[in-house]
């Protein structure tokens, strides 16, 4: 298991600065995405795929996921609902096509929101049919796509999750332990998801709150790390402290909180 950092933990930088951060903190793998001073542009990504890959290519770092969001908001275009699926689907084929040229393996997408009119398990329903018509596209480029269980989802619990990877095939999670605790999930219960995870998050959370310093949260990382590696993972663990107003994750010197668990994971491992 290797170390990388999310770009857009970085909004005041560009891709370049980003990605001369993770060199110099000895991590050298970027995840990217489309937000911030770091983002790729997505319209340019999805117009010309290729091209796009090549820039990032020349940035010198590893490059282990891209977070795709298929609207400019949760709800935006969001796999629970049906209106959107062809829009996506056209759109994802291109995504990939970006993957597999800049040697990207892994991609991760939003679950879906539980939309208007729906229930929770129409929401399900519905996002299951859209995944399932996903993850072809991208195991044909040679990807593996990922799903991030998150707050304001319709996949707000362990449960859910596992049903969901029941119904899908080949879907694999980008597995942030955060946004269950914030919910109030005990750890013992999130574990359960690690021998499906394809890509991990790594931050420290509390009940009540996404994001907080390493000394202040309640996540056992050690305890995490171990799940982990004893059910066979052996893909990148991202680094992911954020500045941005969703679930108030304002407040963290995210330089110093990233170095921190930088540090923790190498203590770990050694």
């Amino acid at each position: 298991m290797e170390l990388s950092l999310t770009s857009w933990s970085l909004p005041a930088c560009s891709l370049d600065e980003a990605a001369g951060i993770a060199k110099v903190l000895g991590i050298g793998a970027l995840d990217l995405g489309y937000f911030f001073g770091p983002a790729l542009d997505k319209a340019a990504l999805l117009a010309e795929p290729e091209r796009v890959a090549e820039r990032v290519l020349g940035l010198g770092v590893d490059l282990p996921n891209l977070y795709h969001l298929f609207g400019h908001s949760l709800s935006d275009r969001n796999l629970a609902d049906r209106r959107n699926l062809e829009r996506n689907l056209a759109d994802f084929r291109q995504v990939v096509r970006f993957c597999a040229a800049a040697s990207i393996p892994t991609v991760f997408v939003l679950p879906g929101v539980v939309n208007a009119g729906q229930s929770r398990r129409d929401a399900f329903a519905q996002s299951a049919e859209s995944l399932a018509r996903l993850v072809p596209i991208a195991e044909e480029a040679g990807v593996t796509l990922t799903i991030e269980p998150h707050v304001h989802s319709y996949l707000e619990s362990p449960a859910l999750v596992l049903d969901l990877l029941d119904q899908v095939p080949g879907l694999k999670l980008t597995l942030d332990y955060a946004h269950f605790t914030c919910l109030g999930w005990r750890q013992d219960e999130i574990d359960v998801l690690a021998p499906y995870a394809a890509h991990v998050h790594l931050r420290q959370s509390k009940i009540g709150e996404l994001q907080t310093k390493l000394d202040k949260g309640t996540i056992n990382i050690a305890a995490e790390l171990g799940i982990l590696r004893a059910s066979g993972y052996d893909g990148r663990l991202s680094i992911e402290y954020t500045f941005q107003d969703y679930m108030n994750s304002l407040y963290d010197d995210i330089l110093t909180e990233t170095i921190r668990m930088r540090d923790l994971v190498r203590s770990w491992q050694a």
